[in-house]
């Protein structure tokens, strides 16, 4: 297994490369930061006197290699915005995200996993249908529609949840079920389609045709070798759950990562938007490795 790790932490190094010169580059062509930064009757001497300050007239490839010596040494640069470091704002951002992350990953899977079993094991008949079709909805549901008719309905009109904000776990409650959702339909099907394909396998007829109690053919013996697929989807949807955090935080004005990465996008604060960007590749990289690890633990037959 270490080698296997050992292996898989090398194979990081050039996937961070390859992000970091595609960040780079989209930034440097989205437009001068210091039209933002400065006065509006501010003269032209005065902007290029910034500009040569923050290195914006150097050539790109000098900008580039500027930007990835400061990334070695952890740093992003400063925040014009928040007049301070960039990286120690976004890592300071990054618990209220996983925080957020983490209740609609257990939010999706307590709906996945029954959900996708019953379905399953019910197959063809009118409780397979419906939460089959009932999931395709949800999965089409925008996030932000769904997170606005949460707020009309349990903040606006029942009053038992708050609108917006972070402090307890009833403010976290809505933005975990819409970031929740969409990916616990997803994965409920998936759920479904691996335990369909488990349930036909000849070991678990024969285990049937035994006369071993159901609940343990279908939870001991099926659910387990179903987890494998399940696990690499959980494991991809980090990326969809921060991502989709993006747009959830900003419709609950959740103090998280995702605010903060849609605030430095509109302001162009370059050095915000780099150390998000990167700080979210190593996160859903690191989750990846995971993912891999646990199949070995799941299937003995996986060799690494």
């Amino acid at each position: 297994m270490l080698k296997f790790i050992v292996k898989k932490l090398l194979e990081i190094v050039p996937v961070l490369l390859i992000i970091s010169f595609i960040v780079f580059t989209l930034v440097f062509v989205a437009g001068d930061p210091v039209a933002l930064m400065l006065p509006d009757d501010a003269t032209q001497e005065d902007i290029n006197n910034l500009r040569e300050a923050m290195g914006l007239n150097d050539p790109f490839i000098v900008q580039y290699g500027n930007y990835m010596l400061g990334v070695l040494q952890g740093d992003f640069g400063d925040s014009f915005r928040y007049n301070t470091a960039a990286l120690p704002l976004v890592l300071e951002r990054l618990p209220a995200t996983l925080e957020l992350a983490a209740a609609s990953m257990v939010i999706a899977i307590l709906i996945a996993i029954p959900f996708g079993i019953w379905s399953a094991t019910k197959r063809n008949t009118i409780l397979d249908l419906f939460v089959t079709g009932t999931s395709v909805v949800a999965k089409a549901m925008p996030n932000f529609w769904l997170g606005i008719m949460l707020i009309l309905i349990f903040s606006v009109t029942l009053g038992m949840l708050p609108v917006s904000g972070h402090g307890t776990w009833q403010h976290l409650i809505l933005p975990a079920i819409t970031l929740g959702t969409g990916i616990g339909a997803e994965m409920t099907r998936l759920v479904r389609s691996s335990m369909v394909d488990i349930l036909n396998q000849e070991y678990v007829r024969t285990a049937k045709s035994k006369g071993i109690n159901r609940f343990f053919v279908v939870y001991k013996h099926a659910f387990r070798n179903s987890l494998i697929p399940v696990i690499t989807i959980t494991a991809l949807q980090i990326s969809t759950l921060v991502g989709g955090a993006l747009i959830t935080e900003t419709v609950f004005s959740w103090p998280g990562l995702g605010q903060l990465l849609i605030q430095a996008v509109n302001t162009r604060d370059m050095a915000i938007v780099q150390a998000s960007v990167f700080v979210i590749a190593i996160l859903v990289i690191v989750m990846n490795l995971i993912a891999d690890m646990l199949y070995r633990v799941l299937d003995p037959r996986i060799k690494y």
